[in-house]
């Protein structure tokens, strides 16, 4: 029996690393028509962006900032069947810097009216089922128990969204956490007790419940959701407990790691942290940078990753203190076992 439906995880997830050249830039090589790209220059100070097809090129948001959406003419002007195409802008596109880009595939279209309490509002999606991800924009209601249709067909482990109108925080669900807990992406802040972001209510493998938060449900307003379901072999979404030793806790995946995004679940002041191998194509994987922050590059806190899994490197600081609780989404660059299993770097 295979071990995972996905054979080639860069169909679905690659990370693509360039260089900007401050005109008509056509990156090419991700492996598939991406339908959300989150992107960041390496060398410079400068905000994250995000973009997504529901959305449309040309609209971004910024993973690090409550700042509303805006529009770059200049900065991602499509969506292209290996890749995306850039404008002239410098936060995307500067000359001679480099960049790195995290691209998931969705592509499945469609759009409806929300369900649950209150009244119904138009939603738009795209989904990807086998690749576990889908992009939903709806607009809030500001009742208590409006249920967002997610068209995943699983239950959604992991779930980041923004309000499009409004500086207000990234609101994000993670399994680990639970469904009375806020935790934000653009903040160092701990994760929090809340029922009115998430109204107290576990996703379902058809919806999301959102409380009367304005952050997540604030009536008429637009608001964009990421939602990430794993799948067997090609992602991974729990929590692991630090032990302040350089042979630290190893996370079993069941594939060898392309990307990981994770924090401190426990504590105020602890960063977000986005490794990936293609940034570092060989142990260590040390070279990092930081969803919350505007800063390049950094290379202090690391793991290092196996054909079926990761583990922590760095005795102690923002990834392995002893005692403490990190959460994490990993996404894989070859499965365990199947066609063309995982070897170790």
């Amino acid at each position: 029996m295979a071990y995972t439906t996905i054979k080639k995880p860069e169909d679905y997830f690659n990370t693509k690393l360039y260089t900007g050249n401050a005109s008509t830039n056509a990156i090419t090589g991700v492996g598939h028509q991406p339908d959300m790209v989150w992107l960041k220059s390496r060398d410079f100070v400068q905000n994250h962006e995000m973009y997504d097809a529901v959305r449309t090129a040309t609209k971004r948001i910024y993973p690090n900032g409550t700042y509303v959406e805006d529009t770059d003419t200049a900065g991602l002007t499509a969506f292209n069947s290996d890749g995306f195409t850039l404008g002239s802008s410098n936060s995307s596109n500067k000359n001679g810097n480099t960049f790195a880009s995290w691209n998931w595939k969705a592509g499945t279209t469609g759009s409806g009216t929300t369900t649950g309490s209150g009244t119904g509002k138009a939603y738009s999606y795209s989904v990807n089922t086998t690749g576990g991800f889908s992009i939903v924009k709806y607009k809030g209601n500001g009742t208590a128990g409006h249920t967002i249709p997610h068209h995943l067909g699983a239950v959604p482990k992991m779930v980041i969204t923004k309000r499009l109108d409004s500086t207000t925080d990234w609101m994000t669900y993670h399994a680990s956490l639970g469904n009375d807990k806020k935790v934000a992406i653009n903040t160092t802040g701990a994760s929090e007790s809340s029922g009115s972001v998430w109204n107290s209510t576990t996703p379902t493998s058809s919806v999301l419940a959102v409380g009367t938060s304005a952050d997540t449900n604030n009536n008429n307003s637009d608001i964009v959701a990421y939602f990430f379901a794993e799948k067997t072999g090609y992602s991974k979404i729990g929590s692991y407990e630090g032990n302040s030793n350089a042979d630290g806790t190893f996370v079993y995946c069941g594939f060898k790691p392309a990307f990981v995004l994770s924090r401190d679940a426990d504590g105020a002041g602890e960063n977000w942290f986005i490794h990936d191998n293609k940034r570092n194509t060989f142990n260590p994987t040390n070279t990092y940078l930081r969803p919350n922050l505007t800063n390049g590059d950094g290379t202090a806190h690391h793991y290092d990753y196996y054909s079926n899994g990761f583990k922590n490197r760095y005795a102690g600081g923002s990834l392995n203190s002893s005692g403490r609780t990190y959460i994490y989404m990993a996404f894989a660059e070859q499965p365990l076992i199947g066609d063309n299993p995982a070897t170790a770097r």
